[in-house]
């Protein structure tokens, strides 16, 4: 068997720079993320993308932030400082 395109020494030197270029090019996708610093969020619905903004400490300030927008303050669910409250106790299910 002869191969029909023969290779040229620099060709797959070539082909690996285009390959990582490309790949150092493309831009990361951005996951959503809740900032735990925060205790409040802001949820802004567009029709691009739906994100929150994490960067408030009250939800008075979210909301005037809020005010005019298609958007909602919601409580952060992973905010750092969270704490359950005094006396509060989980119960378990009991499975029979």
């Amino acid at each position: 068997m002869t191969d029909k395109h023969p290779k040229r020494p620099g060709d797959r030197i070539l082909a690996l720079a285009i390959l990582a270029i490309g790949t150092v090019s493309i831009e990361p996708a951005a996951a959503q993320t809740y900032d735990p610093a925060y205790p409040v969020c802001l949820h802004v619905y567009s029709r691009g993308a739906n994100y929150y903004e994490c960067r408030y400490t009250s939800l008075p300030q979210c909301n005037a932030s809020a005010s005019g927008r298609a958007a909602q303050c919601v409580i952060n669910p992973y905010f750092a400082g969270a704490e359950e409250p005094a006396g509060y106790r989980r119960h378990r299910r009991r499975i029979y």
